[in-house]
């Protein structure tokens, strides 16, 4: 019989770190991880990012080889990963393809809104390949995530980005499932905290656009939560509302007033 020596229990140990990760089937998004960090600019603590598009342009073999990797992921073997993971994958490919598509116009236009006109509008394009199929932005976002009935997770709406100024920030970071519950957490405190897309004032709430739209996804039940109210009832800190002031306990008791949307792109600021 073989004798083991020091290193080879050191190796064996190391597989036991490194092959449980291979196991739960994480997907590979170092690339894009990296295009981020070099091509987004947070401000405001992470508050607010900017895209430097440009960048961006000049890697879009690298974007474009990202994209590839994505595409070609089987259902089957998407399936077979945690939650987590498949959403972390979801929110990635949203948020990649939103840039190349942006990429397909940049530097002619303001607003993604400039990319197609209803109903064929840039969000109904259907450019992007997942799972042997073709898909737009709104059947990742509407049918992927938000009806597939896996995640419920109202959160997703402060990390998918739609290349707005009014949008969430794009985190500079991939979303990795081992650690999707924390950055949807974080993404969520850095865009209420924003003051000019989320705050209290005379005793009323003025917030995103996002909680008129997407209303319904807060009243699933999400950790005992049924209302946009109940919703921002955890986040008073970030709000700065008083921790002692009551909230939700009738329907009007808090206002909630919707502030219009900026849909300029999130381009770097060149003042």
């Amino acid at each position: 019989m073989r004798k083991l020596t020091y290193t080879h229990l050191v190796l064996w140990a190391m597989s036991l770190l490194i092959f449980p990760l291979i196991g739960l089937g994480e997907f590979n998004h170092s690339e894009w991880n990296r295009l981020l960090k070099e091509h987004v600019v947070s401000l405001k603590g992470g508050q607010v990012t900017q895209v430097d598009y440009d960048g961006f342009l000049k890697d879009r073999e690298e974007l474009g080889n990202y994209l590839i990797s994505l595409s070609r992921v089987e259902r089957l073997k998407f399936k077979s990963w945690e939650k987590s993971e498949q959403l972390a994958f979801l929110i990635n490919a949203y948020n990649a393809w939103t840039i190349e598509i942006v990429l397909t116009r940049y530097p002619n236009l303001e607003s993604i809104r400039d990319i197609g006109l209803f109903p064929f509008s840039v969000w109904r394009k259907r450019v992007i390949k997942l799972f042997d199929n073709s898909y737009s932005l709104d059947d990742i976002e509407h049918e992927e995530i938000r009806g597939s009935g896996l995640f419920e997770e109202p959160r997703i709406h402060f990390a998918l980005n739609c290349a707005a100024i009014g949008c969430p920030a794009l985190r500079p970071e991939a979303y990795v499932g081992r650690h999707l519950d924390q950055q949807l957490e974080d993404s969520t405190e850095l865009f209420l905290t924003d003051k000019s897309r989320n705050y209290f004032l005379d005793g009323g709430l003025y917030i995103s656009s996002i909680f008129d739209w997407y209303g319904e996804d807060f009243e699933k039940g999400w950790l005992g939560i049924n209302s946009v109210c109940q919703f921002l009832s955890l986040y008073k800190r970030q709000l700065d509302v008083s921790l002692d002031t009551k909230f939700c306990r009738q329907a009007d008791e808090i206002p909630l007033n919707y502030l219009e949307y900026d849909w300029s792109l999130n381009r770097i600021s060149v003042d």
